[in-house]
């Protein structure tokens, strides 16, 4: 099983932490600053949390599937690491937070 290649980006002004439990004890964790554009690597069948900080203390602000955060790949000769990535659409938006999948290539 190949692992996807996803994306979130914080569109919030504050941190928010990225957490994906996924199958054979995969795990990460990764804090997300504000505007910031986290990519990872995970197995297709993760759960991804979004937890934010707020005044009653840390809560769950988004759930999503690894799936629905996956960026598109394409056969094409990939985009060199040093040119910027160039979004094409945003989905599994929710409040501030969204997942956004970036154009290769």
């Amino acid at each position: 099983m190949d692992p996807l290649l996803c994306s979130y980006r914080n569109c919030s002004e504050r941190m928010r932490i990225v957490r994906c439990c996924g199958p054979g004890d995969f795990f990460l964790e990764r804090v997300v600053f504000p505007f910031e554009l986290l990519t990872f690597h995970c197995p297709p069948s993760t759960d991804v949390q979004i937890w934010a900080r707020e005044s009653a203390g840390v809560v769950l602000a988004e759930q999503l599937s690894a799936d629905s955060m996956a960026m598109e790949e394409s056969d094409t000769v990939p985009r060199p690491a040093w040119l910027p990535q160039i979004p094409i659409r945003a989905v599994g938006v929710k409040g501030n937070a969204s997942s956004v999948c970036l154009q290769r290539g």
